[in-house]
């Protein structure tokens, strides 16, 4: 008798842990480096919350936003949602991310404690999410092909830029063979937020109201990028087809000496790469002036978070846990990204890495310009260089009309 009842409250012990399981879901994009990442995360996470569950479920980039416009206005879907910082008005307007709550992250620690860029995940003075890592961009180069063509190392200028890329740009009578730089990817930031900075003009006003590379600087960041590829000839648009094309031709295929790439691109260059190749920071003009785009993707907390305080706080916990500076150090060795946080970011070990470095002087100079509407945005110049590079459109022309295009965007959400 007295064994059949420690079994039966035994039991009872035991079904009531049951009903206190919490399981939360985390959805992100699908990026191996970042899913590797993250599933180490949840692992370490479970095994400090033994109370909680996290189901991570992943998209691929091209369709994740519609996933998420789909599901959580049905309230179905994740309660802890990864986004890039660009898409934070958008996201908030459309009512898929809610403020942080105040009784788990304190405003005052977290302004303190994160790099300046974060201030980006505020809205109205509210934190709407944190970033795991922060990143920028730089010049990712096959040093091998370098050092075979007879130099002694990456461009610093633009002008040893295109000289390099010249002399490793390959062709066959009308075919190239191999390119000394791959456009695409990232290029629509290096436009936009580098070349134009360094030419002399902000992109938008610091209300984010008008459109400010409508002028001289601006063409002339435009028209030096489309002269690389249409006067230079060291460039071919979609020369291996995808949108990660042009890392393929860099990393695995070897026919693309050179790209712009973001510090993310870190883990799986590592992975992927089998010759010498080094990072570099972004080449400058004549004039000096050293620009550079900064960025970062968010975790955030949806309104399905909020269905009951048990579902809150793990939620929560979790956001907390992948913010903490040992998930930054993590991130950092499996995706590449930058710690987010001001204690880590200063490391002089990390800034004195090969690797790391080029993006961590970076920083210093980089600016993550808070967009209304970060992939309508991101078209707009996309198509600007395709109207001229595909289907030979004017370049004064095509930049003026993406001006006008950006400017109907920032008008939008005034109204």
């Amino acid at each position: 008798m007295k064994r059949f009842v420690a079994i039966l409250i035994a039991g009872i012990f035991l079904g009531g842990l049951a009903l206190a399981q919490v399981e939360i879901v985390y959805w992100q994009y699908e990026f191996a480096a970042r899913v590797d990442a993250m599933d180490q995360l949840i692992e370490q996470f479970e095994a400090e919350n033994p109370d909680i569950t996290v189901r991570m479920e992943t998209f691929p980039y091209d369709a994740y936003p519609q996933q998420v416009a789909a599901s959580l206005p049905a309230g179905t879907g994740a309660d802890v949602v990864q986004l890039f910082y660009g898409w934070l008005p958008t996201w908030e307007r459309s009512g898929y991310v809610m403020p942080l709550p105040e009784e788990y992250f304190d405003e005052a620690t977290l302004d303190a404690e994160f790099v300046p860029m974060a201030q980006a995940a505020k809205l109205n003075g509210q934190f709407y999410g944190l970033p795991t890592a922060v990143r920028s961009l730089a010049l990712f180069y096959n040093l091998d092909q370098i050092q075979d063509a007879g130099f002694d190392g990456p461009p610093e200028t633009w002008d040893e830029f295109i000289e390099i890329a010249s002399a490793l740009t390959v062709k066959r009578g009308p075919r190239f063979e191999r390119i000394g730089f791959g456009p695409g990817g990232q290029d629509h930031h290096l436009i936009r937020e580098v070349l134009t900075r360094q030419m002399g003009t902000q992109p938008y006003s610091d209300d984010l109201t008008e459109v400010l590379y409508n002028n001289e600087a601006g063409l002339d960041a435009f028209r030096f990028y489309t002269d690389l590829i249409a006067e230079h000839e060291i460039g071919v648009l979609n020369f291996v087809p995808g949108g990660s094309g042009y890392r393929e031709g860099f990393r695995v295929l070897e026919n693309i000496s050179m790209i712009f790439d973001g510090s993310f691109a870190i883990g799986s260059t590592r992975n992927e790469a089998e010759f010498n190749w080094g990072v570099t920071e972004v080449p400058v003009f004549d004039n000096g002036v050293r620009a550079n785009f900064g960025s970062f993707w968010m975790n955030a907390l949806t309104p399905n978070a909020f269905d009951d305080p048990a579902k809150l706080e793990a939620s929560a916990k979790f956001l907390e846990f992948v913010t903490r500076p040992e998930a930054m150090q993590l991130w950092l060795e499996v995706v590449g990204e930058l710690p987010a946080r001001q204690a880590l970011i200063s490391d002089p070990e990390l800034a004195a890495d090969p690797i790391f470095g080029p993006f961590i002087s970076s920083l210093a100079y980089a600016t993550a310009t808070p967009f209304l509407d970060e992939s309508a945005q991101r078209n707009v110049i996309v198509d600007a260089y395709n109207r001229v590079l595909l289907d030979s459109g004017d370049v004064e022309a095509s930049w003026m009309q993406a001006a006008a295009e950006d400017q109907a965007i920032l008008d939008s959400f005034s109204q």
